[in-house]
């Protein structure tokens, strides 16, 4: 099952839409009233998102099932001139400690962000800042993202798991544990094709 696609204008600030669809999906493939709860606040975390990423460009929204697997996609296709401060989101990705990128949603913004820059090859300079941003280095099972920069939750999750311990570990293990879309989530989902970014919150009821 797919439902409509929902555009989303530049500047957009109603999202009403995003989780009466995630109500319609869960009553249309009778979920229990738990997993539709669930589904309904992962939506609601991808509003969260929006006004962020919708100031460089229009988007789309649609949920999607096979069976028992969930997807929530969010296209968003920028404008040709964009305003990303790249020193910014470099600085903000090497540190790891600076408030704009604390919170599990925030690293999701700046992915996005990497990757909406015509110019993200750089950070591949700094291995460091893909390794903890959950970056991976071989997307090719990840949706299709052959050849190209992909970011998955599951990923940053795993990469964590290796890191030696640390005031700044624990630090990040505490924004996991507090963070909705972290604890719902099967796998969240950042890339790119022909410039448009892809964002996918995958859950399984």
């Amino acid at each position: 099952m797919k439902t409509d696609i929902y555009a989303l204008q530049r500047g957009a600030s109603d999202f009403r839409n995003i989780p009466a669809v995630a109500e319609k999906v869960a009553k249309y493939n009778d979920l229990d009233p738990k997993s539709a709860l669930r589904l309904r606040l992962l939506a609601e975390e991808m509003i969260c998102m929006l006004p962020q990423l919708l100031k460089y460009g229009v988007g789309s929204f649609w949920i999607e099932n096979k069976v028992r697997d969930y997807e929530l996609h969010l296209k968003v296709k920028p404008d040709d001139e964009l305003d990303i401060d790249m020193d910014k989101v470099l600085s903000i990705s090497k540190s790891g400690k600076n408030a704009a990128a604390t919170g599990i949603l925030n690293k999701i913004i700046i992915a996005v962000e990497y990757m909406l820059n015509e110019n993200a090859k750089i950070a591949r300079d700094d291995p460091y800042a893909f390794y903890t941003m959950g970056v991976t280095d071989d997307p090719m099972d990840i949706m299709g993202y052959n050849g190209s920069m992909a970011w998955s939750l599951l990923s940053y999750r795993n990469n964590m798991e290796t890191e030696e311990d640390s005031t700044e570990k624990q630090e990040q293990w505490d924004e996991l544990e507090k963070s909705i879309i972290a604890n719902l989530a099967d796998d969240v989902i950042v890339g790119i094709k022909s410039g448009v970014v892809d964002i996918i919150i995958k859950k399984r009821f």
